[in-house]
């Protein structure tokens, strides 16, 4: 069965927002011992930019596999 685009977007939408907040998270967690220190906000803007990246990644490579496959079926 076919993935249409905006299950595509829903798909990718939800994997990243998971990502995000594992993403905070882990900033929280691992900065502090490296010796980076940055404020709550620069943890989220830091995290958003990510985010926005992710995103476009997470959803340009689901339609190129969705290419692939109904190419080759």
């Amino acid at each position: 069965m076919k993935q249409s685009r905006s299950m595509s977007m829903v798909e990718a939408v939800a994997n990243v927002a998971i990502g995000f907040g594992v993403a905070i998270g882990t900033q929280f967690l691992v900065f502090p011992p490296f010796g980076i220190e940055i404020a709550a906000g620069s943890h989220l803007a830091l995290g958003g930019i990510f985010t926005v990246v992710s995103l476009v990644r997470s959803y340009a490579l689901r339609r190129l596999f969705e290419r692939i496959r109904v190419r080759n079926s």
